[in-house]
């Protein structure tokens, strides 16, 4: 990858939603960028059990190829184990544009939040707000309750952007890739990436 090209880390976790972090994913590779992927155990369950997408038994790049099309050439993809605390991504010395974790379970949020960084997923996270980079959490529950809220509010003081997951509906969506490309398009925005996945408001 040339050196101008953008480094993103893209954190899984066990949330529901798999398919925003897919079309995240697709999204980004399509633009060009190398995506440092990190995935828990149960947000590769949670994968395996929402989509038609897999993990197993071929490289990651061909998997989005297989799925995404050819674009997705255009990125990179270096995939690390959630528990390799060891990686790479666990120093500041690593110079990444920043990280988002889509989508953000709670059990995630809390530990960024209280800076626990007890996987890799959220050691990055620690290390991103530390070296004052991007953060962007895409939280994916309902009904919130108020540990949820006080752990938001903790991790957006800390300097985190909160994106939670949910699409808007002025672009009249017809289909659920729609619904999970707004987010995509969202998240893409706040890393100054212009996508175009969906239709801006006009009046």
């Amino acid at each position: 990858m040339s050196e101008n090209k953008k480094k993103i880390i893209v954190g899984i976790t066990g949330a529901s939603g798999a398919i925003y972090a897919l079309h995240t994913v697709r999204a980004l590779l399509v633009n060009g960028v190398e995506v440092h992927f990190v995935i828990s155990d149960y947000g590769a369950y949670v994968i395996e059990s929402e989509t038609d997408f897999s993990l197993k038994n071929k490289s990651l790049i061909e998997s989005f190829r297989e799925k995404f099309g050819d674009a997705v050439l255009n990125g990179a993809i270096v995939k690390y184990s959630n528990r390799d605390l060891a990686a790479s991504l666990s120093s500041g010395s690593f110079k990444t544009d920043g990280m988002v974790i889509v989508p953000c379970s709670m059990k995630t949020l809390a530990g960024v939040a209280q800076g626990i960084a007890g996987s890799l997923i959220e050691r990055s996270a620690d290390v991103t707000l530390k070296e004052g980079r991007k953060l962007v959490l895409v939280p994916r529950e309902t009904p919130l309750n108020k540990i949820h809220l006080k752990n938001m509010l903790a991790a957006s003081d800390a300097g985190a952007h909160i994106l939670p997951a949910m699409p808007a509906f002025y672009q009249k969506p017809s289909t659920i890739e729609e619904l999970a490309d707004f987010i995509a398009g969202r998240i893409l925005a706040l890393f100054n990436i212009e996508a175009e996945l969906f239709e801006p408001w006009q009046k």
